[in-house]
């Protein structure tokens, strides 16, 4: 057994927090208790995954694998028992989550309010599935039965329910503190019991994870791991982060005077509940807190738009920030540390490591070792799947109460979670059937597998060609596989049913510009720079498109702006780099790349482009390393081994050189093209 740096761990999840409104809070001394972490810890960004919904990147987290995987690709999924919808279930998720291996392994778990955690799993110890507040009211004195199978053991269920928070008693005792002026709201605006009701949902994870904790300390049976997972702060933020200062176009002043302090007020009451759940868990705890993703709170925010019921969904996914937040204190852990390229897929093998206990090789993360007090060797198992130990699961075939989910379906659908269901069975399952494709092809496409999304794309656009979503995502795919002239085609019947349609434009215009079709390419380019001037929104992607075309000067223009912009998107800086290299500035071009792997560590373009840069500089053994880092990630990338190639001739070392320019010709002959994607620089080695 490896050495376990932690005794115990308790893992606390604020779905969509975010750093940007975090830190202003910490500016005026806000948030002491995560201060207290960050100081004494580690803290990091946190890069999410595609697509960005919650039951998706939570169970990622806690299977430290894609969805393609684990198998929860929707807030719904059709029930195969009843043919109606419920929410995506416990039984459903094909492989083993950190509880059921921490069960196999002998140890004490709870887990609390976890996405896709009903029906709740006999694990060691307790779990409180993600369903066990459905069903409340605003109304007082209405019946609030605890839904069946939602705790575990079943004999914790009468205190789980006692810690429950209705809806009634949260507008009564919590709202006023978020909304000071409470009584000048008019009867008609539903916003305080709305936001009373996800207060309630909060109150009661924090509540029965309280219980939990303190019954168990004082038993002298603590759990090795507890898992919180509390999702008010995205919740709330769909309906008032629009109202936080400075005021977006169509929000009127009432509403910012009303509720622009909502937010800041979620996140200072979530940081006193941390600071209890801290206390509760005991001074030998390690404590890790962490979001699936950010979400906007400053000029980049959506704009405040009324859209149809069925583009909601798209619409609330735009206020989701791509870093999440990371924060990790305690035993085992680095103290004042800042650590990057951490990813979500790294959460589930670095607490196991912490437990000292192995994890899957076939996870789809690391351990982020760097957070760590002291180095530790730990080789990975093969593969948890395999192994046969009881791992606290129920079988497949377990039934769950439809009835449970109606409640809880059309609340996601309230939220903007879910596009508008039709009225009839058959239009819903046939709705979350294309939608959960649409996930599945998503995974693949932006974790390096287009060609698996490719036909599922395809069969999508085929069944709903007016679908802007799918034609673009289906585009982007060919473009990725090099199809260019299909992505030509595609892109263009796309614009017979949008032609007013800029990111097709200008997907289209790459696409041109990639085959070497620089007239239309141009008339593209100008047309849209024409109509959007120096828009900060489409900075980026007219950057691309003017590199595509040459156009150096311009191009560094527009990343200039994207920065200013969003100064924490990795594509803005390695554009950057891209046209620092051209103009020869060889150690700005490296910074550049530097400050993208800051954000965003797997990212092999960006290290591929530090090795032309330190090349061209005479680095030649960091360039070595960087070339060596970026085939790690990506290792069909043909320029990373031509230069390699040419370094090693250039040192002497003629054995590697012929290694990597076999590789080369292994490569061409495969792909049957003899470049990477042509917004890499391919500049010839120096040599």
């Amino acid at each position: 057994m490896p050495e376990a740096l932690a005794k115990r761990l308790l893992v606390v999840g604020w779905d969509a927090a975010d750093w940007i409104l975090i830190d202003r809070l910490f500016e005026v001394g806000g948030m002491p208790n995560l201060r207290r972490l960050v100081e004494g810890g580690v803290r990091a960004d946190l890069n999410t995954l595609e697509p960005r919904l919650s039951p998706i990147l939570w169970t990622s987290i806690a299977t430290g694998k894609t969805a393609d995987k684990h198998g929860i690709l929707n807030f719904v999924e059709p029930d195969p028992l009843t043919g109606s919808l419920r929410l995506a279930a416990s039984t459903s998720r094909r492989c083993k989550a950190l509880w059921n291996i921490l069960h196999e392994c002998g140890k004490r778990v709870t887990v609390v309010g976890w996405y896709a955690s009903h029906p709740a799993e006999p694990i060691r110890g307790t779990c409180v599935s993600n369903l066990f507040c459905e069903g409340a009211s605003l109304e007082s004195g209405t019946p609030w039965p605890l839904p069946a199978g939602s705790v575990h053991p079943p004999e914790r269920a009468r205190t789980i329910d006692l810690r429950r928070v209705s809806p009634a008693a949260a507008l009564r005792e919590t709202v006023p503190q978020l909304i000071p002026h409470l009584e000048r709201i008019p009867q008609t605006d539903a916003r305080p019991g709305t936001l009373a009701r996800l207060l309630a949902h909060a109150l009661s994870v924090q509540g029965a994870a309280l219980s939990i904790l303190k019954q168990d300390r004082a038993a002298g049976t603590p759990a090795d791991c507890t898992l919180v997972f509390l999702d008010a702060i995205d919740t709330i933020g769909h309906h008032f982060m629009r109202c936080v200062p400075p005021a977006l176009p169509g929000v009127h002043p009432n509403e910012i005077a009303l509720y622009g302090g909502v937010m800041s007020e979620v996140y200072k009451l979530h940081d006193a509940m941390l600071g209890a759940l801290i206390d509760a868990a005991g001074p030998e705890t390690t404590v890790v807190l962490l979001s699936d993703h950010g979400f906007y709170s400053d000029h980049r925010r959506p704009p405040a738009l009324e859209v149809a019921a069925e583009e909601r969904a798209e619409l609330e996914a735009a206020w989701h920030r791509q870093q999440g937040i990371l924060a990790m204190h305690g035993p085992g852990i680095a103290q004042g540390r800042r650590i990057h390229g951490a990813g979500l897929l790294d959460i589930a093998p670095t607490l196991l490591a912490l437990l000292g206990i192995a994890p899957g090789a076939d996870m789809d993360g690391r351990v982020l070792g760097e957070a760590f007090d002291r180095p530790i060797s730990i080789d990975p198992l093969p593969s948890w799947e395999s192994t046969e130990a009881d791992a606290g699961r129920h079988p497949p075939e377990m039934r769950q109460d439809p009835a449970e989910a109606r409640e809880a379906i059309r609340q996601l659908v309230d939220l903007g979670y879910l596009a508008a269901l039709p009225d009839d069975a058959k239009g819903q399952l046939e709705l979350v059937d294309r939608e959960t494709r649409f996930n599945l092809a998503t995974v693949y496409a932006t974790t390096g597998r287009p060609g698996e999304a490719l036909p599922i794309y395809r069969a999508l656009v085929e069944q709903r060609p007016a679908e802007p979503r799918y034609a673009l995502a289906l585009a982007q795919a060919q473009m990725r596989s090099h199809d260019f002239e299909g992505a030509i085609a595609t892109l263009q019947a796309h614009l017979e049913h949008a032609p007013a349609s800029t990111s097709a434009r200008l997907l289209l215009g790459a696409a041109f510009a990639a085959i070497g079709r620089s007239g239309e390419a141009t008339q593209t380019y100008e047309a849209l720079e024409a109509e959007h001037g120096e828009s900060d929104e489409l900075s980026l992607a007219l950057g691309d498109l003017a590199w595509a075309l040459q156009r150096f000067d311009a191009a560094g223009g527009h990343y200039e702006r994207a920065k200013a912009f969003d100064p924490n998107n990795p594509a803005v800086h390695l554009g950057l780099a891209r046209t620092a290299l051209v103009a020869e500035a060889f150690e700005q071009s490296a910074e550049h790349c530097l400050d993208a792997i800051e954000i965003q560590h797997v990212l092999p373009e960006a290290h591929h482009l530090l090795g032309v840069a330190l090349t061209w500089a005479g680095a030649f053994d960091h360039a070595v390393q960087s070339f060596e880092i970026a085939l790690s990630m990506a290792p069909g990338s043909i320029d990373s081994h031509r230069y390699l190639a040419a370094i090693h001739r250039h040192q002497g070392d003629h054995e590697r050189a012929r290694t990597h320019r076999e590789e080369v010709e292994r490569l061409l002959a495969e792909n049957a093209v003899g470049q990477n994607d042509p917004s890499v620089h391919r500049r010839e080695a120096p040599m």
